[in-house]
């Protein structure tokens, strides 16, 4: 008896159920259990219905049924998947028969041999060349193309094919785990301000988006967020919309966050089906009435065109824009205190007539609980700065004096508190100031000024700087 007509074939209808970990690094561990039955001796078992971005590197078989009466000897990844150009590929040398038509209405067939693969790479087509029995070469035949026999080595899927010495004969539940590309997930959170503006309700979305080459049916799904150190990959984007019927469940999907190693784990409630070429939505967390505070931020100097500019460089005027900030704190105290993984927050507010309307979006890092959210969400329309150098002496070869300008209008009709953020090279000293300020780290500071409605501050200040 041959190796092929020794070998069990076990396919997706033997799965037991899968468990899923999925990263929001473009890949995912993926367990399955099957029932195999095994002989007493070495078996040939070939394990179809994997996913098409499997790592053969990354394969683990155990058998939960004797773990100690299964080891395998030789493990192989068969991935040259049945097409009309990996067939004829492996048929050069072989006779190829070309059936086609003539203008007479007439069936005639070409015979010959096939002298060429006609697909060289996935780049370019070279088309097909054949010799045929009285010599002659004919390039590119047309018609139906017919072949003696299959060529070997070709398989209708990707598959597992292990070669297993086996102590304990009977029914073993096997589980295979490996790492599978092209599956990832992200965080979209959407929050909604409330008509006084200090406070906003916040839900968060899983996207998933399984490109992997397999559908996973009612697996048991977890969610990692963080960093996990793997081999370089290219970044992919993600694609695909969202179905509608998806979203209409997702209400009744909760997930379980708790700490793990130096990352955290999100856990489904229940099992889900992800589907090959789906992206799917589930609720991730819900928190109503969270405190939130609103910030106008002007960072002239951060906000220059070509970067920020050493003492003495760049223009002495810049006219900029007033940052609109909201910010959170991720605390149990404020309905929250659930780490959130790194993702989009989406703003939005409704109006006097319940109307929604987009606010502008920011991205965030992955925030553990008790840290704060700052979320840049757009420009202030009515308040505006500009930031202007007065003076400028050079002291000597390495110090240098400036005094600046920096004018705060508000065109709204009612008050507006701006923080104004300047930033210095070097060792510096202010040496006069027309206002209050504090220190925020070795090179920033930070005006607080109130702005009356339609008027004007302007903050004054000359800065000493040693490079």
């Amino acid at each position: 008896m041959t190796e092929a007509q020794n070998t069990t074939v076990s396919t997706g209808t033997d799965s037991k159920g899968f468990s899923l970990t999925i990263y929001n690094q473009d890949f995912a561990v993926v367990r399955e259990q099957r029932q195999i039955h095994l002989n007493q001796g070495t078996n040939f078992v070939r394990y179809e219905d994997v996913a098409a971005q499997i790592d053969p590197t990354s394969i683990s078989l155990k058998s939960l049924t004797a773990p100690n009466g299964v080891v395998v000897r030789e493990q192989n990844y068969q991935y040259d998947l049945l097409s009309p150009s990996s067939i004829l590929n492996k048929s050069v040398g072989k006779t190829v028969r070309f059936r086609r038509v003539n203008p007479d209405g007439q069936i005639e067939v070409l015979e010959g041999t096939l002298l060429n693969p006609p697909t060289l790479n996935s780049y370019k087509d070279h088309g097909v060349v054949i010799r045929l029995s009285d010599g002659r070469i004919v390039l590119n035949p047309a018609g139906e193309i017919e072949l003696n026999e299959m060529p070997e080595g070709l398989v209708s899927r990707p598959s597992l094919l292990w070669k297993l010495e086996v102590t304990e004969a009977g029914d073993h539940t096997a589980e295979v785990s490996y790492l599978a590309n092209r599956i990832a997930w992200k965080a979209d959170y959407v929050a909604v301000v409330n008509q006084e503006e200090n406070q906003v309700d916040i839900t968060g979305w899983v996207t998933l988006d399984n490109r992997s080459g397999a559908t996973y049916l009612d697996a048991q799904l977890q969610l990692m967020a963080g960093n996990v150190r793997r081999r370089v990959r290219e970044p992919e984007e993600f694609c695909c919309e969202v179905t509608a019927d998806v979203l209409g469940a997702v209400e009744q999907l909760q997930f379980q966050e708790e700490a793990f190693f130096e990352y955290h784990l999100y856990t489904l409630q229940g099992t889900t089906t992800v589907r090959d070429s789906e992206t799917k939505q589930m609720t991730l967390l819900s928190a109503a009435e969270v405190l939130v505070g609103r910030k106008l931020v002007y960072d002239g100097r951060k906000q220059l065109q070509w970067g920020e500019s050493a003492p003495g460089e760049g223009g002495d005027t810049q006219q900029g824009k007033v940052s609109v900030v909201l910010e959170l704190l991720n605390s149990q105290e404020n309905n929250m205190g659930v780490p959130l993984p790194k993702g989009t927050v989406r703003v939005y507010k409704a109006d006097d007539r319940g109307n929604l309307h987009f606010l502008g979006e920011d991205s965030i890092n992955h925030t553990p609980r008790n840290e704060k959210v700052r979320l840049y969400i757009g420009d202030s329309f009515d308040v505006v700065g500009e930031r202007k150098r007065v003076s400028l002496e050079q002291i000597s070869e390495r110090v240098t004096e400036e005094s600046f300008e920096i004018s705060i209008r508000n065109r709204k009709q009612d008050s507006a508190e701006v923080s104004v953020v300047e930033r210095f090279w070097g060792d510096w000293q202010i040496l006069k100031s027309s206002h209050e300020y504090s220190q925020l780290d070795a090179r920033t500071v930070e005006f607080t000024v109130a702005v009356a409605a339609d008027s004007e501050v302007k903050i004054t200040y000359t800065v000493r700087t040693i490079r």
